[in-house]
């Protein structure tokens, strides 16, 4: 364990287990203290009451993972308490665990959509779109004209003529992309999520095989983006992409046109009302 730490540790577990409802867990009897009992928090836990009263009296030594993991879950801890337990418990913080995403909340879609004259997306670790806003539709793709399985942008990459024709680069643009994925999968312990999908590609696209197997990592931080767009014409978009606060499997990416011209006919083609019978 951390120099210094043990203490904090034992504070941090005692006021924990002081917020939490006994009644809410089955836990019945009269008490002294508010709260859980120590021995309650160990049964919660899996592990020896002995155990747990050392950690919170900062004796015992380092606990594993597992155990801070077991506690964390007996405590019902959020995931910014879990990762600073384990701060304090072992001095780093805990592994990434990838959890699947379908959508977003409404803050991050009003957010998105007052940027009107901006294409804005937020794309998850293995690069599935969940939200954006009107400037992208008119401008990168319809995302909502696509079932919800098929908005992965890998997959609009390597898998749609149509997508490739309105690149400048495209290969500049696939090598990118296929080194970014790897380290944001990575990065958000989704690696074991995102083998179906470069099996997919690797068995349709020669590309993406041949991109996939030089293992690039590349960060995805800011740049340039040309476009040939059916209507606005050759257009220059500066990107750049921003964590979602506690979501590290979540990303979003901002396009800003670099000609103010671009800007005003953006708005007004997303001002438009949506072909319905497409």
């Amino acid at each position: 364990m951390p120099i210094n730490s043990a203490s904090s540790l034992g504070a941090f577990l005692k006021d924990r287990r002081t917020r939490l409802d006994p009644a809410s867990f089955g836990f019945s009897g009269r008490r002294r203290t508010p709260g859980l009992r120590r021995e309650e928090v160990a049964q919660r836990a899996n592990i020896s009451p002995t155990w747990y009263t050392w950690l919170e009296q900062g004796r015992g030594g380092a606990p594993s993972a597992d155990v801070l993991n077991r506690i964390a879950k007996g405590l019902l801890l959020t995931e910014p308490e879990r990762e600073h337990f384990f701060m304090l418990g072992l001095g780093r913080p805990p592994e990434v665990r990838y959890k699947s995403v379908e959508g977003v909340n409404p803050r991050l879609q009003r957010l998105l959509d007052t940027l009107d004259a901006s294409p804005a997306l937020i794309k998850t670790a293995t690069w599935d779109v969940v939200a954006w806003n009107r400037a992208a539709e008119v401008v990168l793709t319809d995302y909502s004209a696509l079932p919800a399985g098929q908005r992965n942008i890998l997959r609009f990459i390597f898998r749609s003529p149509a997508l490739r024709e309105k690149q400048h680069d495209w290969q500049g643009l696939a090598r990118f992309v296929v080194g970014a994925f790897r380290a944001d999968a990575a990065r958000a312990g989704a690696v074991s999520e995102v083998g179906e999908l470069v099996d997919e590609l690797c068995s349709v696209s020669p590309e993406f095989d041949a991109l996939w197997r030089e293992n690039d990592v590349l960060g995805h931080g800011d740049g340039t983006k040309r476009l040939k767009h059916p209507e606005l014409g050759d257009i220059e978009l500066e990107y750049s992409a921003f964590a979602v606060d506690g979501r590290p499997d979540l990303s979003m990416i901002v396009y800003n046109p670099v000609d103010s011209t671009v800007a005003d006919r953006i708005r007004a083609l997303a001002r438009r009302p949506k072909d319905k019978s497409r």
